[in-house]
């Protein structure tokens, strides 16, 4: 996939195609909340495999039973389709 800047009307419709996230900055966020460290940190897991097949890596941190992820293509200056589609995959993976 190759990776391009979203224009405005883009950025518009971003928040309905990949709920839970706000924009912040010139990137997209989102805090995901669990019952305990062990279930975010399997949360975590799941997402890094995902990560690695679109080569795409987040800005996040961990702390007890919270997650909060970070996502901008550092090389384009913004927020990207590949940010939107990893998006949608972590949203399927805390969904399921």
């Amino acid at each position: 996939m190759e990776p391009y800047i979203l224009q405005d009307e883009e950025l518009n419709e971003l928040l309905v195609k990949i709920p839970g996230w706000e924009i912040k900055s010139k990137q997209i966020q989102r805090e995901f909340n669990f019952a305990n460290f062990i279930e975010a940190f399997a949360f975590m897991t799941k997402v890094a495999l995902i990560c690695e097949k679109y080569n795409h890596h987040p800005n996040w941190e961990n702390v007890y039973a919270k997650v909060i992820i970070k996502l901008n293509t550092h090389d384009l200056g913004g927020i990207t389709n590949l940010d939107q589609t990893l998006a949608s995959e972590i949203n399927k993976i805390f969904d399921q």
